[in-house]
C-alpha cells in the first residue's frame, strides 16, 4: 500500500476539526455528539476515530486552535514596526475582536472554550498555558507606550498589561450578550481612561474655568 502523506493526514484532521467546529457553533459543547461530527464530516467511524479517540480531544483541539487564532492576530499588531500609539493599537485589537463575532466568528467558541476551562482539565491546563502568552503581548503595548511617553517612566507595564487584556473578553462578551457597546464607544472610554500622550493638548472640560 501507498503511504499515506503528512499533508494527507493534516488534511483529514483539519477536515474532522472544521465539522466539529460547525457543529459546536451550532449546537454548543455538550449538544454535540461524535456521532454529528462524524456525520458533519462525512467520514467513517473508524476514520474520524484513527485521528480523536474522544470528544473532549476534539474540544481541546478546536479550544487550542481558537486562542492560537486569536494570538496570530493580536501578536501582528503587538510586532507592528514603527509601534502603533497605544490608542490605535486597542482599535486595531477591537477590529480584530469585531471581525470574530458573528455566527462563524472564534469568539463565540471561546466563550464556550472558558466555560469548557471550569470542567475539563486538559482545557483547563491548555487555557493555562496559552493564555498568559496572549496576556503578554498587551504587556508588550504598555512597554511600547511607556517608551514613548504614553504612559508614566514608572508604570508598571505587566500590570497595565493585564488591564488592557481584560478588556478584550469583557468587551467580546457584552457585544455577544448585548449587542453593545459598539466599536467606537468602548475605544473613547479607553481614550478616556489613559493618561494623554506627550503633545495632547487638554481639552476645555480638563481646564475648567479660566
Amino acid at each position: 500500500m501507498p503511504r499515506v502523506s503528512e499533508q494527507h493526514l493534516a488534511a483529514r484532521r483539519q477536515q474532522i476539526l472544521d465539522a466539529a467546529r460547525r457543529c459546536f457553533l451550532r449546537n454548543g459543547f455538550h449538544q454535540t455528539s461524535m456521532q454529528d461530527v462524524i456525520t458533519e464530516a462525512g467520514l467513517s467511524v473508524g476514520a474520524v476515530y484513527r485521528y480523536f479517540t474522544s470528544k473532549n480531544e476534539i474540544v481541546a483541539a478546536i479550544a487550542g486552535q481558537t486562542v492560537d487564532g486569536v494570538g496570530q492576530a493580536f501578536g501582528a499588531i503587538a510586532a507592528h514596526e514603527p509601534p502603533y500609539p497605544l490608542v490605535e493599537a486597542m482599535d486595531r485589537v477591537l477590529a480584530v475582536v469585531d471581525s470574530q463575532l458573528g455566527p462563524d466568528g472564534m469568539f463565540r467558541l471561546a466563550v464556550q472554550v472558558w466555560s469548557e476551562a471550569m470542567r475539563d482539565p486538559a482545557v483547563a491546563t491548555l487555557v493555562a498555558e496559552r493564555y498568559p502568552r496572549l496576556r503578554d503581548l498587551f504587556t508588550e503595548l504598555a512597554r511600547q507606550a511607556r517608551d514613548r511617553g504614553e504612559l508614566a517612566a514608572d508604570a508598571d507595564v505587566a500590570a497595565v498589561g493585564h488591564v488592557l487584556f481584560g478588556m478584550i473578553p469583557g468587551y467580546a462578551l457584552q457585544r455577544l450578550l448585548t449587542g453593545t457597546p459598539d466599536h467606537q464607544t468602548f475605544l473613547a472610554g479607553i481614550r478616556a481612561l489613559l493618561p494623554p500622550g506627550p503633545g495632547d493638548a487638554p481639552s476645555p472640560a480638563d481646564l475648567g474655568d479660566v
